[in-house]
């Protein structure tokens, strides 16, 4: 981790604890820290059992907690109102808005804890205070970042052993059960498992996980993220959506999931459905090939073969399964004039950030033509910066 990256993630961490003693009053016991992400490639395969290729990002959320001495969970942030509420109280649809993240994983942990025979443990109460300089709605994962620096905070103060399957599991659990997003698991593996210059390559359907270097660096390359400024909810309709469709589509097909598919299947999958769900499933498909490849191009140390992965990725969600927006698009085009290698939007799209790979020497050129370009088309400014692959979840006391 560079100078940069490790002041940022002690100043997170700082403002959590100094936020944490200013309102309870005391120290906090537990101090954990989790990054958002970025996906190099691989969208909306992760609920079909695919196949993704993330990283975790510089960008954290640090959560400072300790024990109360009754059931309750009280949750205050920098950014939003504090909330109070017994664990008995929380259930599906019983929270909302902001604090139905860490409120489902408390939620989620406190269903573990009792199952784990540690219920005598004392009351599985929590103070906690939130800090984050991970930007919401920006496609790079802020809830799972949350999901994740909650559930450390709360498995330590609890006393539970989980191993990276479980603490996954209940950061997805409190957005589908609690939230009522539906999201896949990719973001909690991402946050957990990253490492400095390394993506995380996920089975979604075995959860093997392993690290795959990107070796930028020596290449003399980096990664450069343009967040459109438009912000997106994956609660609302088109994420669900999407993945209705995908559901429909593996129904009618007979197959347990789309990842059952080969780009061989295509052309009797799409005589068999209509022609919106097609164009679903061709996306998950070719975007599973794609992902495969890509993994085996970064191996090879062809970089030049991986940046073509992602522009074609990105052409398969703007035609195919249409979660792109003008804005993403153009982030797109310029950077690919600018001289990228590959571009793509990353995230759940319907707004958020796109991605490109792009040599060094470049990164100003393409800052400079981006915002140009914006401007240009009456959009707001966005927010360019490189993105850096970086270290996983974990405690920071």
């Amino acid at each position: 981790m560079g100078k940069t990256r490790a002041m940022g993630r002690a100043t997170v961490r700082d403002r959590a604890v100094r936020g944490f003693t200013s309102r309870y009053e005391r120290a906090p016991e537990a101090v954990w820290s989790a990054p958002g992400r970025a996906n190099l490639i691989g969208e909306h395969t992760d609920y079909n059992d695919g196949f993704v290729l993330p990283f975790a990002i510089g960008e954290r959320t640090a959560v400072a907690a300790a024990r109360r001495r009754d059931d309750t969970i009280a949750v205050a942030s920098t950014g939003y109102p504090a909330v109070r509420v017994r664990l008995a109280e929380i259930a599906p649809g019983t929270v909302s808005g902001w604090s139905a993240y860490p409120l489902g994983v408390a939620w989620a942990l406190g269903q573990a804890r009792d199952l784990n025979g540690s219920a005598g443990a004392g009351p599985a109460g929590a103070d906690l205070f939130i800090d984050s300089d991970v930007p919401p709605g920006a496609g790079l994962s802020s809830s799972a970042a949350l999901e994740m620096a909650v559930a450390g905070a709360l498995a330590e103060l609890w006393g539970l052993n989980l191993g990276t399957a479980e603490f996954a599991r209940a950061g997805q659990r409190a957005e589908n059960e609690v939230v009522g997003a539906p999201t896949g698991v990719m973001d909690q593996y991402a946050s957990l498992l990253g490492r400095a210059d390394a993506a995380v390559f996920l089975d979604c359907r075995s959860l093997v996980a392993r690290s795959v270097p990107l070796r930028l660096t020596p290449a003399g390359m980096a990664l450069v993220l343009t967040d459109t400024g438009e912000r997106h909810a994956h609660a609302t309709g088109g994420y669900a959506a999407r993945r209705a469709s995908c559901e429909k589509g593996a129904a009618l097909l007979r197959v347990p999931a789309l990842r059952d598919l080969s780009v061989a299947d295509l052309p009797r999958a799409e005589a068999a459905l209509d022609a919106e769900t097609g164009r679903r499933v061709r996306h998950v498909v070719t975007e599973n090939a794609r992902v495969e490849a890509t993994v085996a191009d970064l191996a090879a140390g062809d970089l030049a073969a991986a940046g073509r992965r992602l522009t074609a990725s990105h052409a398969s969600m703007r035609d195919d399964y249409e979660i792109t927006t003008p804005a993403l698009d153009l982030a797109v085009e310029v950077a690919l004039a600018a001289g990228a290698l590959g571009a793509r939007m990353t995230g759940g799209g319907f707004g958020g950030s796109a991605i490109a790979l792009i040599e060094e020497a470049r990164v100003a050129d393409l800052t400079e033509a981006v915002a140009d370009a914006f401007a240009a088309a009456g959009f707001g400014p966005p927010r360019i910066s490189r993105v850096t692959p970086s270290a996983g979840a974990g405690t920071e006391m």
